[in-house]
């Protein structure tokens, strides 16, 4: 039997209205849109004019991080390669981190230029990136750098640019961002799911004393020391899948979250072809193990977060499974007895890519998270 790797965004994005480039940012307070609701959510746009916004998250000092993958530029014309979504795409340097004042309002890019993966024609819809960002201690940060293909082909395609790719990244309060621990090379060298090799890290939890990050192209979740160590911590297997079709897809982790538990959830996309109802939850041992099912009956999951009443919020890219995003995403709360509610299903959740819990209860949800000028973060509040 021959399972085939699927990449994260391994879908076309036809629904996407391509508008000019966006040079900045457009605050706009106060502007609210029920959509779909059903416990009369109240929804608000708190930024606009984002870049491919994947995951955020909040710093010690209550301000609100955006990874945005990367946007409209310039792409080199020679550094191109087939990647795992079946498109060619080429070195670029359009990836931002954005920082939100949740006091005034205002949206900054406080790192520009990161390495990103875009059509040669420079348009960036769906572009590869920093897919992630998540703090440990007072401020220091770390990003995940994606890549969504074989590792060992990354120089061949982009030369010696393709080292910036799979990799781990961190930054600074003062701005100062290295990218560091090659996640590629490990992939490469110990390939832990048996597979072609392929990596795409993706979501990221900063510990103290580790980072794990969930790498959507290895199927596992894997760690680094504080000392630069990386080790497997799970490997997700195939998903059964009802025929006709392939009889399993591969798991495709997205996400990663630290349960009142103590042990780790991990949010799986699933493979195409893609199927409603296919995409579990996870729970993985803290120090590493067989990983066991938590959470059935959701279609890929981009990512998930705990609240601080022990509740998991699960975000879907699509609810009606890729490539049908006309239905919109999901946003979930189960509670801490189990019980399900939707938050949002459909519109205005087009294509989210990431969730985060403020201290104000609220939700903050990046949308429309592959597209390169209208990327928006949402607040949520139930």
């Amino acid at each position: 039997m021959t399972v085939s790797r699927t990449s994260l965004f391994f879908y076309s994005f036809s629904f996407v209205v391509i508008a000019a480039v966006c040079t900045g940012y457009l605050y706009v307070p106060g502007t609210v849109n029920a959509g779909n609701a059903p416990l009369g959510a109240t929804i608000t746009t708190v930024a606009t004019g984002l870049h491919n916004p994947r995951g955020l998250n909040f710093a010690p000092d209550g301000s609100l991080y955006v990874a945005e993958a990367g946007g409209n530029g310039t792409a080199s014309a020679t550094q191109c390669g087939l990647m795992g979504d079946n498109q060619v795409k080429c070195f670029a340097t359009t990836g931002s981190i954005t920082r939100i004042d949740q006091e005034t309002g205002e949206a900054t890019r406080v790192l520009s230029n990161l390495p990103s993966l875009i059509p040669v024609s420079g348009i960036a819809n769906g572009a590869t990136g920093v897919h992630d960002i998540s703090f440990q201690g007072l401020g220091n940060s770390y990003i995940t750098m994606g890549l969504g293909g074989n590792p060992t082909l990354r120089e061949s395609y982009f030369g010696a640019d393709g080292q910036n790719f799979s990799r781990l990244g961190r930054f600074n309060p003062s701005g100062r961002f290295s990218l560091n621990e090659n996640l590629g090379d490990y992939e490469a060298a110990n390939n832990p799911d048996g597979f072609v090799p392929d990596s795409n890290p993706y979501g990221v939890l900063a510990l103290p004393g580790r980072v794990v990050i969930a790498d959507a192209g290895g199927n596992d979740l894997i760690q680094v020391s504080a000392r630069g160590v990386i080790s497997t911590l799970a490997v997700f297997p195939p998903v059964p899948r009802p025929t006709p079709g392939p009889p399993f897809v591969q798991a495709v982790p997205t996400s990663v979250a630290l349960g009142p538990d103590g042990e780790f959830y991990v949010g799986v996309l699933t493979g195409g072809p893609f199927t409603i109802g296919l995409a579990n939850v996870y729970r993985v041992p803290a120090h590493g193990g067989t990983p066991v099912v938590a959470y059935t009956g959701f279609t890929n999951i981009i990512d998930i977060a705990f609240g601080p009443d022990g509740s998991l919020y699960v975000l879907e890219i699509a609810r009606n499974a890729i490539p049908n995003f006309g239905a919109g995403g999901r946003l979930v709360r189960i509670a801490a007895d189990g019980t399900r509610t939707d938050i949002v299903a459909g519109p205005p959740l087009i294509a989210p890519g990431g969730v985060a819990v403020g201290s104000d209860g609220a939700l903050y949800v990046t949308n429309r998270s592959t597209s390169s000028t209208l990327g928006e973060v949402l607040r949520i509040e139930p």
